[in-house]
């Protein structure tokens, strides 16, 4: 089985700017994601992104336009040899419909879990709010809480 680091998105990866970010221009690398989720890669972890995305159950943006967020984020990581595995999200709101896969609920990470063979035991949810540690805890995986827009490397000294 593979050990993998699944990062939460908004907070975590990008710049937090309000409750969505709605377009690719408003979309911000934090400065030490890439280079984070590089070392993680090269001490053997897959990477992957959870995302919750209700902007899109509210319609304020379509899958579309997230399509072309993340692709800023797979490109910049490419250019610095950084292999996302995959992007989970969950276009889902509560305000417009009960799902079971909108953290803190734990089926993003268990469908990545089942889908690429990885330990839970041996893998980390990096997120900055609650639920994020929720839905780690109820998929087996450790979870490390941090600040909103303050991804540093103190995390990879547990790895």
């Amino acid at each position: 089985m593979d050990k993998a680091v699944f990062f939460d998105r908004d907070g975590v990866l990008n710049r937090e700017i309000g409750d969505y970010v709605c377009k690719p221009e408003d979309f911000e690398i934090l400065p030490d994601a890439v280079e984070t989720m590089k070392d993680a890669m090269d001490l053997g972890y897959k990477i992957f992104v959870i995302t919750n995305q209700g902007g899109i159950g509210k319609r304020l943006y379509t899958k579309e336009i997230l399509k072309q967020i993340h692709a800023i984020l797979i490109e910049a990581c490419n250019k610095q040899g950084v292999v996302i595995t995959e992007i989970f999200y969950c276009p889902h709101h509560p305000v417009r419909s009960n799902c079971i896969c909108r953290k803190p609920n734990s089926l993003m990470l268990e469908k990545a879990l089942a889908k690429y063979n990885i330990d839970p035991a041996l893998s980390w949810m990096i997120g900055d709010t609650g639920r994020d540690m929720e839905a780690a805890a109820a998929a087996g995986v450790r979870g490390y809480l941090i600040n909103p827009n303050s991804l540093k490397h103190e995390f990879l000294k547990m790895l």
